[in-house]
């Protein structure tokens, strides 16, 4: 059911970009597995599936040791830099970098680990106060900030936008969000790429498709509503 899910979600996907123009392999589609369980993501390791979101650390870390082959997580939920170091050397991506302070814990274990760790900085342009991310206009002077920390990679920009009914009504923030990369590419700033829209989930990622995304984070419309009870 799940893998059906998926291939469902995914032809959704491609006909979305290529209806506005775009190349469908530029749009990863991740599969956001938070809270479920390994059998799911072996479910869909087997047709294929290679990028799979989490949002807490514990889970990421136990599912990472745990899988059957090699996948790519990402980490989409909020990071606390007491956690950093038990995560830095297994996430693909930490889509959720929002503070001086963290970036700095990154830095500091990713060294240590000899590693660089790919992040994308969290931008609430919705400025709603329940959701972490720096303002449009903090982003830019972050970025400046961070450019130079030589274990960070500096990927792009990822929002969380407002749950909505009608998802038109987030289509101004996925375009502020792609021109606030296109802003940060103007600048050519050394180790920072703005590759990476990472924007859009089950309710509204067609249309952030629409407007820039490569990267669109899904998991109910896969997996089925969440239990957070367990």
């Amino acid at each position: 059911m799940v893998a059906e899910n998926y291939r469902a979600i995914k032809h959704e996907v491609e006909e979305t970009a290529r209806s506005c123009g775009r190349n469908p392999d530029d749009i990863t589609l991740i599969a956001v597995s938070k809270t479920k369980p390994l059998s799911d993501i072996e479910e869909l390791i087997e047709i294929g599936v290679e990028d799979f979101g989490e949002n807490k650390v514990q889970e990421l870390c136990d599912k990472y040791e745990n899988v059957s082959k090699p996948v790519k997580f990402h980490l989409i939920g909020h990071l606390q830099t007491n956690k950093v170091k038990y995560v830095v050397d297994k996430a693909c991506l930490i889509h959720s970098v929002d503070s001086i302070k963290l970036a700095k814990e990154i830095q500091k274990e990713a060294a240590k680990k000899n590693v660089t760790a790919e992040i994308l900085i969290e931008v609430n342009v919705a400025e709603e106060d329940s959701k972490f991310g720096l303002k449009t206009d903090e982003v830019l002077p972050f970025v400046e900030e961070i450019a130079g920390f030589p274990n960070i990679h500096v990927n792009g920009l990822m929002t969380i936008a407002p749950f909505v009914e009608n998802p038109e009504e987030n289509r101004n923030y996925f375009r502020t969000l792609k021109q606030l990369s296109l802003d940060i590419i103007s600048k050519n700033i050394d180790n920072v790429n703005m590759n990476v829209l990472s924007m859009g989930m089950t309710n509204d990622y067609k249309v952030a498709i629409e407007e820039g995304a490569t990267m669109v984070r899904v998991g109910t419309a896969i997996f089925g509503a969440r239990n957070y009870n367990v």
